[in-house]
């Protein structure tokens, strides 16, 4: 079998997109970034040439706009990628407006041809391509054009990137000519917007398709790979675990078996209040050295969270002070759901986390613009915690806070977790008593009775133990179980 030949790539230096596009764009091709006005466009054209040039190459931004060069470095003056010391040796800015006014797309390449040779252009970016297509007498010249384009590029092994704005056509003629085409959107989703990126065409290459949802920070653009397809293989074979690891509580490590299986996920159910948190607190505290811990939550912040732990008896900020734990924290807001994944891998890899506490599910949930995909999004994402190694306990909040029915905030729970515990509150003799229960453990016994637990300052969490002499508990309101009946004597009772 002869060997296959890998496509040579030029990178585009943007977090996230060479994860997109397999390592970055195929070199000597033409390349569409298209967008409507204010999407980002200039500062992507931007970014790719000025990590190129960082890398040893040149660059060469040819402008088809009215916008001035000193106004858009003005503008790039705010990005942390634009050097000033690059210019304009290693990255050159001209405009092709009055030669494209004046000669027409023949006097345009005329004018790219030269500059290409004499800058030694390695990277060509032609920022305003709907000016020489509007300059066009037919679809047949502008075909020309790109022709010409190409035949450039492969002649002085240069890469071409052409920023349009779409027009709205079928399919422009441009589009069956070129190597590559990503395009920009700017989406509302009721009251929020969200920017995104698709790969529509990358010739002879593989790449992850789909939407990507992406930032403009200081840094300039900064892509989030979609879960579902970055993950969709997970990055470490599947394997399985024999261990278990301590829940933090001894009772409840009990009614597992002896703690939760270790490489598995446990998902807790419960009200608001009852106890969730400070379970999960009880779990991560058992980190170590050997078991480095993770707490990524959305409703406390790290501050809150270390008081919370002393009230209880537990020593987080000695573990965080040791490095044992990480807390990382994330503002309720509008946040996008493949960032907050990324962010939590990047950090598991980082510290090669062991313990991992996600609270709560809510928090994903709520930074979802698409809710059908939700499901999908955190079975890819459970998969890959498993293919790591690392043990999770996440929290779910149901809506009732009394009552006999679980509504669970996701469908498809299964596909999520291995092991699920149940929090509950039951009223009884006018006081409100808590219960937990282990509803599954997969491929192990486990203990199903409900078990009556305390929250109290300076010990935490601990299992009172079975909630005897009452029945109707799970329906919110227990009620005294009756006295057994006597049979009567006499044939009737025989």
């Amino acid at each position: 079998m002869s060997d296959v030949r890998q496509i040579e790539r030029v990178p585009s230096g943007v977090p996230g997109l060479d994860t997109i596009l397999q390592g970055g764009f195929p070199k000597g091709g033409i390349h569409i970034l298209q967008g409507a006005p204010g999407v980002g466009k200039t500062t992507l054209g931007n970014q790719i040439c000025y990590h190129h040039v960082a890398k040893g190459g040149r660059a060469l931004y040819v402008t088809l706009l009215s916008e001035t060069h000193a106004r858009m470095l003005l503008h790039l003056g705010t990005m942390t990628f634009f050097d000033a010391d690059r210019l304009p040796d290693q990255i050159a800015y001209i405009s092709g407006l009055g030669v494209l006014q004046s000669e027409g797309l023949p006097g345009l390449v005329t004018l790219l041809r030269r500059e290409i040779a004499a800058r030694k252009a390695s990277v060509l970016m032609l920022d305003g391509l709907v000016a020489a297509e509007d300059r066009a007498a037919s679809d047949t010249e502008f075909k020309t054009f790109i022709q010409e384009l190409q035949a450039q590029a492969g002649l002085h092994g240069c890469t071409v990137f052409l920023l349009t704005t779409a027009k709205g056509q079928a399919l422009p003629p441009e589009h069956t000519m070129v190597d590559g085409i990503v395009e920009l959107t700017d989406v509302r989703f009721g009251s929020r917007t969200e920017r995104g990126l698709f790969v529509n065409k990358l010739r002879g290459s593989d790449y992850l398709s789909g939407r990507h949802p992406f930032r403009i920070t200081e840094e300039g653009l900064v892509v989030y790979p979609r879960t579902e397809a970055a993950f969709r293989i997970t990055t470490q074979p599947d394997r399985t675990w024999s261990g278990r690891l301590s829940t933090g509580v001894e009772g409840l490590d009990a009614m597992f078996g002896g703690g939760f299986p270790e490489g598995t996920v446990t998902g807790v159910l419960g009200p608001s209040g009852i106890g969730k948190t400070t379970l999960g607190l009880h779990f991560v505290c058992g980190s170590s050295a050997a078991e480095p811990g993770l707490f990524f939550g959305f409703y406390e912040t790290p501050a809150r969270l270390q008081q919370q732990a002393r009230t209880l008896g537990l020593d987080l900020a000695g573990a965080v002070d040791r490095g044992d734990v990480d807390i990382l924290w994330q503002p309720q807001g509008e946040n996008i759901e493949d960032a907050l994944a990324h962010r939590l891998l990047d950090a598991i890899a980082e510290r090669g986390v062991k313990r991992l506490f996600l609270d709560g599910l809510g928090g994903f949930i709520e930074s979802s613009v698409e809710p059908g995909r939700l499901s999908r999004f955190l079975a890819v994402l459970v998969n890959e915690l498993r293919s790591r190694g690392v043990t999770a306990l996440y929290t779910m909040e149901t809506r009732d806070v009394v009552g006999p029915g679980i509504e669970l905030p996701v469908t498809g729970v299964s596909s999520l977790v291995e092991n699920l515990v149940a929090l509950r509150y039951v009223e009884h003799h006018r006081r409100s008593r808590r219960l937990v229960s282990v509803v599954k453990v997969r491929g192990s016994s486990f203990d199903p009775g409900l078990r009556e637990f305390v929250i109290e300052s300076g010990r935490g969490l601990s299992i009172a133990g079975a909630f005897e002499g009452a029945e109707e508990l799970l329906s919110g309101f227990a009620r005294d179980r009756p006295a057994a009946d006597v049979l009567p004597s006499g044939p009737e009772g025989q």
